[in-house]
């Protein structure tokens, strides 16, 4: 078997088995696992930019750790932020 043969084999996704219990379709949140929730976006304030484009942000509840990769953000923005990615600056 060529080696591009093989990885594309091993990179399938198996299909499940007749019989066996349904795999779940959206993974559920729970506890304090991350801030966003289902398909939307949570405003939340830069207070601190980290190394690495990680920034500490005020959620209104907690503190939290998010990257800023995608986006020019500073320190008093408030940013969109979904499943732990910075998605936007909220520009007044």
């Amino acid at each position: 078997m060529a080696e591009s043969e093989e990885a594309a084999r091993s990179a399938r996704v198996p299909l499940p088995v007749l019989g066996a219990p349904p795999r779940p379709t959206v993974p559920e949140c729970h506890g304090d696992v991350c801030i966003t929730c289902s398909d939307e976006a949570v405003a939340v304030t830069v207070v601190e930019l980290l190394a690495d484009e990680l920034a500490r942000v005020d959620t209104g509840q907690s503190l939290e750790e998010v990257s800023v990769a995608l986006v020019d953000a500073h320190v008093g923005d408030v940013i969109l932020v979904h499943a732990k990615e910075a998605i936007a600056v909220v520009r007044s």
